[in-house]
Protein backbone atom coordinates (compact mmCIF):
# COMPACT_ATOMS: atom_id res chain seq x y z
CA UNK A 1 0.00 0.00 0.00
CA UNK A 2 1.32 3.36 -1.00
CA UNK A 3 2.34 6.23 1.55
CA UNK A 4 -0.25 8.98 1.46
CA UNK A 5 1.18 11.90 0.18
CA UNK A 6 2.96 15.26 2.08
CA UNK A 7 -0.01 17.40 2.57
CA UNK A 8 1.18 21.19 1.66
CA UNK A 9 -0.89 24.45 2.31
CA UNK A 10 1.29 26.96 -0.23
CA UNK A 11 0.43 30.28 1.07
CA UNK A 12 1.49 32.40 -2.11
CA UNK A 13 -0.31 36.03 -3.91
CA UNK A 14 1.71 35.95 -6.84
CA UNK A 15 0.19 33.22 -9.89
CA UNK A 16 3.47 32.67 -11.17
CA UNK A 17 4.93 31.62 -8.06
CA UNK A 18 2.22 28.83 -7.55
CA UNK A 19 1.82 28.37 -11.27
CA UNK A 20 6.18 27.08 -11.05
CA UNK A 21 5.91 25.54 -7.10
CA UNK A 22 2.81 23.79 -7.73
CA UNK A 23 3.72 22.29 -10.66
CA UNK A 24 7.52 21.25 -9.55
CA UNK A 25 6.07 19.99 -6.04
CA UNK A 26 3.52 17.64 -7.79
CA UNK A 27 5.60 15.75 -9.69
CA UNK A 28 7.32 14.87 -6.62
CA UNK A 29 4.28 13.91 -5.52
CA UNK A 30 3.12 16.40 -3.02
CA UNK A 31 -0.52 17.41 -2.64
CA UNK A 32 -0.11 21.12 -2.56
CA UNK A 33 -3.18 23.15 -1.55
CA UNK A 34 -2.54 27.02 -2.41
CA UNK A 35 -4.36 29.97 -0.49
CA UNK A 36 -3.68 33.54 -1.24
CA UNK A 37 -3.71 35.52 1.11
CA UNK A 38 -2.52 35.25 4.81
CA UNK A 39 -5.67 35.28 6.57
CA UNK A 40 -6.78 32.54 3.95
CA UNK A 41 -4.00 30.37 4.81
CA UNK A 42 -4.39 30.48 8.27
CA UNK A 43 -7.53 29.19 7.91
CA UNK A 44 -6.46 26.47 5.53
CA UNK A 45 -4.40 25.22 7.81
CA UNK A 46 -6.54 24.93 10.51
CA UNK A 47 -8.69 23.19 8.62
CA UNK A 48 -6.48 20.79 6.35
CA UNK A 49 -3.85 20.57 9.24
CA UNK A 50 -1.25 19.75 6.46
CA UNK A 51 2.03 18.10 7.15
CA UNK A 52 3.95 21.78 6.16
CA UNK A 53 3.38 25.09 5.50
CA UNK A 54 4.97 27.44 3.06
CA UNK A 55 4.24 30.75 3.84
CA UNK A 56 4.97 33.86 1.71
CA UNK A 57 6.03 36.77 3.70
CA UNK A 58 4.44 39.55 1.64
CA UNK A 59 0.70 38.60 1.55
CA UNK A 60 -2.53 40.72 1.21
CA UNK A 61 -5.12 41.15 3.96
CA UNK A 62 -2.77 39.19 6.64
CA UNK A 63 0.89 38.86 5.71
CA UNK A 64 3.18 36.22 6.44
CA UNK A 65 4.54 37.17 9.55
CA UNK A 66 1.21 38.01 11.37
CA UNK A 67 -0.35 34.40 9.45
CA UNK A 68 2.67 32.27 11.29
CA UNK A 69 2.50 33.86 14.99
CA UNK A 70 -1.17 33.07 14.13
CA UNK A 71 -0.53 29.50 13.63
CA UNK A 72 2.15 28.94 16.06
CA UNK A 73 0.35 30.67 18.53
CA UNK A 74 -2.50 27.87 18.12
CA UNK A 75 -2.11 24.72 19.89
CA UNK A 76 -3.65 22.80 16.90
CA UNK A 77 -1.43 23.86 14.33
CA UNK A 78 1.78 25.41 16.17
CA UNK A 79 3.86 21.74 15.46
CA UNK A 80 2.93 22.19 12.05
CA UNK A 81 6.08 23.50 10.25
CA UNK A 82 6.54 26.65 8.11
CA UNK A 83 9.02 27.12 5.78
CA UNK A 84 8.91 31.05 4.98
CA UNK A 85 9.52 32.15 1.60
CA UNK A 86 10.41 36.05 0.76
CA UNK A 87 12.46 37.88 -2.07
CA UNK A 88 13.82 40.01 0.26
CA UNK A 89 17.17 38.84 1.03
CA UNK A 90 17.95 41.82 3.56
CA UNK A 91 20.00 41.46 6.55
CA UNK A 92 17.47 40.51 9.19
CA UNK A 93 14.64 38.92 7.05
CA UNK A 94 15.80 35.34 7.97
CA UNK A 95 15.72 36.27 11.65
CA UNK A 96 12.84 38.16 11.07
CA UNK A 97 10.62 35.45 10.04
CA UNK A 98 12.50 32.85 12.45
CA UNK A 99 11.42 35.23 15.49
CA UNK A 100 7.58 35.25 14.04
CA UNK A 101 7.78 31.72 13.99
CA UNK A 102 9.39 30.18 11.04
CA UNK A 103 10.88 26.85 11.25
CA UNK A 104 13.20 27.72 8.26
CA UNK A 105 13.54 30.54 5.46
CA UNK A 106 14.05 30.48 1.95
CA UNK A 107 14.82 33.78 -0.85
CA UNK A 108 13.18 33.39 -4.01
CA UNK A 109 13.42 32.74 -6.56
CA UNK A 110 13.48 29.54 -4.98
CA UNK A 111 16.03 26.92 -5.77
CA UNK A 112 13.94 23.96 -5.59
CA UNK A 113 16.96 21.36 -4.62
CA UNK A 114 17.71 23.60 -1.44
CA UNK A 115 13.89 24.04 -0.41
CA UNK A 116 13.35 20.04 -0.91
CA UNK A 117 16.52 19.15 1.70
CA UNK A 118 14.71 21.98 4.15
CA UNK A 119 11.51 20.62 3.52
CA UNK A 120 12.73 16.78 4.21
CA UNK A 121 14.91 18.22 6.83
CA UNK A 122 11.41 19.80 8.56
CA UNK A 123 9.50 16.56 7.76
CA UNK A 124 11.51 14.13 9.04
CA UNK A 125 12.15 15.70 12.25
CA UNK A 126 8.07 15.25 12.92
CA UNK A 127 8.36 11.93 11.64
CA UNK A 128 7.32 8.90 14.31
Amino acid sequence: MAADPVRIVYVEDDGDNVFVLTRRLGRRGYDVTVASDGASGVETVRKLKPDLVLMDMSLPVMDGWEATRHLKSDPATRAIPVIGLSSHAMVGDREAALAAGCDDYETKPIEIDRLLAKMQGLLARGAP
